[in-house]
């Protein structure tokens, strides 16, 4: 049977190493109040909002960023609809390292207007800082291509080596996977054509005469390669017991056509008789898989018949 060792072994994929310094634990703080979007915005409301706003910003000057947080969400839960406000918000979290935090305010405020620079660059810094780079480096090119500046190109150029490592390891071990998947296919279209060429070496419904050992090692092997018992007879034409079974030899042969039936004259393919070690006519052997699983020494073609019938299965 055709066979590849190396598909008998997993491809085991090795760690990536990356650039993890930066990287920090989740976060999982009950999320921030967002307000209603569905609410109309009064002016009162918008004033308020930009106040608390305002107080933000005054907070975040004097690094009290907790603060800042507090007053961003005033002004949120006052004017829900404002963009601004999520993406402020976020890139506070970004620097409290928060970034899950982050991304839930960048999701809002995208999800409003999905064109907002400033949501992707708070979102892509949120994913850097979870190590998912390549979601990182997505939302970074994003923000750098609807408003470029300078703080997101130094951060996609310090994702960009971890996701070219990422890169480089999936087109690997993508490549060890299709070149697996070949050998199956080649091996598979292999042995149906290998198992097509046995099937005709052995004519079925008839007696195959054996001239020498090596051709009786090409027939067992093809016998064995398409799963099927084969009948070794050995036999000679002065042997007068084996005048009279020949006819009911080729009867069994016809009525076991999934049995490979071989005849080897004793005389004519003596190395094959001295390899089996025969001393005595006619000798009847059933092979299957490569070994020998019975024989029959004598005339009793009922006898052997039964032996066919039960290893044919």
């Amino acid at each position: 049977m055709v066979k590849d060792d190396l598909l008998d072994l997993d491809i085991v994929e090795s760690d990536v190493e990356l650039d993890n310094s930066d990287v920090v634990e989740p976060d999982y703080d009950p999320p921030e109040e967002i307000g209603d979007p569905s609410v109309d915005v009064t002016e009162e409301n918008q004033e308020a909002s930009q106040e608390s706003k305002s107080r933000a910003m005054d907070a975040i000057l004097e690094g009290k960023l907790d603060e800042a947080i507090n007053h961003l969400t005033e002004a949120i839960i006052l004017n829900p609809k404002s963009t601004m406000l999520y993406a402020s918000r976020a890139s506070i979290f970004v620097k409290l390292k928060k970034p899950n935090a982050a991304i839930r305010d960048a999701d809002a405020a995208l999800q409003i207007n999905p064109d907002l620079a400033k949501g992707y660059k708070a979102r892509g810094m949120a994913r850097a800082l979870l190590g998912l780079w390549e979601a990182a480096a997505r939302d970074l090119r994003v923000a750098s291509k609807l408003d470029f500046d300078e703080e997101t190109s130094m951060m996609l150029k310090k994702v960009a080596p971890n996701v070219k490592k990422i890169e480089e390891h999936r087109k690997k071990y993508e490549k060890l996977h299709q070149e697996k998947e070949l050998r199956i296919l080649a091996l598979e279209l292999l042995r149906l054509s290998e198992f097509k060429f046995c099937s005709v070496l052995l004519f079925t419904g008839q007696v195959i005469r054996i001239e020498s050992a090596n051709e009786l090692g090409i027939k067992l092997n093809a016998a064995t390669k398409t799963r099927r018992l084969a009948i070794v007879y050995f036999t000679a034409t002065w042997c007068g017991p084996c005048r009279y079974i020949a006819p009911v030899y080729e009867k069994l042969a016809a009525e076991y056509p999934k049995v490979v039936f071989l005849k080897i004259d004793i005389d004519e393919a003596m190395d094959a008789t001295a390899e089996w070690n025969i001393s005595s006519i006619p000798s009847f052997y059933l092979s299957k898989n490569g070994e020998v699983v019975d024989k029959v020494v004598d005339v009793d073609m009922n006898s052997l018949e039964k032996k066919i019938a039960q290893h044919a299965v």
